[in-house]
């Protein structure tokens, strides 16, 4: 039987530093959520970790919000709903239905796919974002596909990233829009997790005990973002993810 406190010394200091790799990745390092959950699932049975990473994010998402509560583009955002809850409720039915050794492989080909919409979107640029088409089936296909990744791998920021990079927001509204999105898909989850069985008493007590890291993180990554050479730590957590999901493939 998995028990969550049953932890190595090593996977204990892992999981601290995925905790402070959340607020790094709220306070708008976006790409950073990519490596936690890949280094989740490689800690925890893949299914397991999906519920226990869920709370986690939620903290990340309510300091998100509370900074960058100003920053946001409301219209973006309640286009996608309706078709981000279609997505929500076609993950859930496959969380319902596929063990942790089938979900591996779907996660890890997944965050590869966007790693690949990352540096094509960073390769291209302004191209890019013109080869993508600003109307209702890309509104509708982004919905969808943002809900059913959030809901199987809490892994829609590279999805987020291409919707809100096509609508032309600067970097606060970018991240403040953002973060407001993902905490309403994350809280709107729980329901569907706990339904599942992957959201527990136990687990939220092991979440309890993140909520410091994540905090700290989050505080550091605020005063860090302004001086930090994105470009090239966005290459190294992208290089870290794409190892990981790799991994989940491989076995």
């Amino acid at each position: 039987m998995f028990v969550i406190f049953d932890l190595s010394i090593i996977e204990w200091i892992i999981i601290v530093c995925c905790g402070l790799l959340i607020g790094f990745a709220k306070a708008g390092v976006a790409s950073m959520g990519i490596l936690v959950v890949t280094i989740f699932m490689m800690i925890f049975p893949a299914r397991e970790s999906v519920g226990i990473l869920l709370p986690l994010l939620i903290i990340g998402d309510l300091f998100a919000v509370t900074y960058y509560r100003r920053d946001v583009v409301w219209r973006y955002l309640f286009s996608l709903v309706p078709w981000v809850l279609i997505g929500i409720v076609l993950g859930y039915f496959v969380l319902d239905v596929v063990t942790s050794e089938q979900l591996k492989p779907m996660v890890g080909i997944l965050v590869l796919a966007l790693i690949v919409l990352h540096i094509s979107r960073e390769k291209l640029g302004e191209k890019f974002v013109e080869m993508l088409p600003e109307s209702k089936v890309f509104t509708i296909s982004m919905g969808i596909l943002a809900g059913f990744t959030t809901m199987i791998g809490n892994a829609a920021g590279g999805v987020m990233a291409i919707y809100l990079l096509v609508k032309g927001l600067p970097k606060k509204e970018f991240v403040g829009t953002g973060a407001w999105f993902f905490l309403f898909v994350n809280v709107i989850k729980i329901p569907f997790y706990i339904s599942l069985g992957i959201i527990t008493v136990e687990s939220i007590k092991f979440n309890a005990w993140l909520i410091p890291a994540i905090l700290i993180g989050a505080l550091i990554g605020v005063k860090v973002i302004k001086i930090m050479p994105q470009k090239v730590f966005q290459i190294l957590v992208l290089v870290f993810a794409a190892l990981g999901a790799i991994r989940l493939i491989i076995g």
